[in-house]
């Protein structure tokens, strides 16, 4: 049985080991992409464009999620607890106190967002507040600071960088095949038909499949956040027990987005979480069950 020290060292490792595979695909792609329309100037310019988009969104990814939730600045009087707890939490993992805010729903849920520590804000619910014990509102307040600690917003923002690369490749290509550009000498060469279908499949399916790497990072940032998040508290049941709450809350949320949903602690949208293989594929966190799971699995 892994202990908490086991569990985070896993996760990274798997992390990485996921955007090592997603730099590849993207090597990959774009060497048969280049080969196929022998036009290496397509994908300079997908880098540039998807760099300078995202860019823009992670400067700015606090205030967008923030203002989506319709999230307002917590007041410390009549949430001395709230901040007290955000405090000790932030001075045990050594990092600068956040942002709170607080959100007018009464679905269990939160979420932790900005750039970088120094830049960075946690919103809570008001049915967490209201519906969490003390030890449960700790674990899930520990869960939220883990992700600021574990720099999950840097690493989200590098991935949807390489997904945003290969979906806008794959659009040029695409565009440029209907429209015969990029055409070069390829059907000079033997098997050039061949070679062209395979190069429009794979500009169909990349993006597909980056999208996918892309949520499988996300959901092992979610269980790295688990497992930081208990050694924060030196208590896994806490935050078992609130993603248990969690799981039976059927509230809908208020102000929830598809674009934001990512990054709560807890899908949204309930009932849309899918059991089978294939729509996990298609998950933004992995399923509470799994979760709460190893967490009670986890050696203090």
């Amino acid at each position: 049985m892994a202990n908490l020290y086991q569990q985070k060292d896993s996760n990274i490792r798997k992390t990485w080991l996921l955007m090592t595979g997603f730099f590849l695909f993207i090597i990959i792609f774009g060497w048969g992409i280049s080969y196929v329309w022998q036009a290496p100037e397509i994908l300079y310019i997908a880098v540039f464009l998807s760099i300078g988009m995202n860019l823009f969104a992670y400067w700015k990814s606090d205030k967008i999620a923030l203002a989506m939730s319709c999230a307002r600045p917590i007041k410390r009087e009549g949430h001395e607890y709230i901040c007290r707890m955000v405090e000790n939490l932030c001075i045990t993992a050594g990092l600068p106190l956040p942002r709170i805010y607080l959100i007018d729903s009464p679905q269990i849920n939160a979420f932790a967002t900005g750039r970088n520590p120094q830049h960075a804000a946690i919103a809570l619910t008001t049915g967490a507040i209201q519906k969490l014990q003390n030890e449960e509102l700790e674990g899930v307040l520990a869960h939220e600071i883990s992700h600021i600690g574990n720099r999950d917003i840097l690493v989200s923002t590098i991935v949807v960088v390489m997904a945003g690369l290969i979906s806008i490749l794959s659009d040029i290509i695409l565009r440029a095949t209907f429209h015969g550009s990029f055409g070069g000498d390829r059907d000079n060469r033997g098997g050039g038909g061949i070679v062209l279908l395979i190069g429009l499949v794979a500009a169909i399916l990349a993006p597909i499949a980056a999208m996918i790497i892309q949520l499988a990072v996300s959901r092992k940032r979610e269980f790295l956040a688990d497992a930081s998040g208990a050694l924060l508290t030196r208590y896994p049941e806490g935050l078992a027990s609130a993603l248990q709450k969690i799981g039976q809350d059927q509230v809908p949320a208020r102000f929830a987005h598809n674009g934001t949903a990512h990054l709560f602690i807890s899908n949204p949208f309930k009932g849309k979480e899918g059991a089978n293989w294939f729509a996990k594929l298609f998950m933004t966190h992995p399923p509470l069950e799994e979760r709460i799971k190893i967490l009670r699995g986890m050696k203090v």
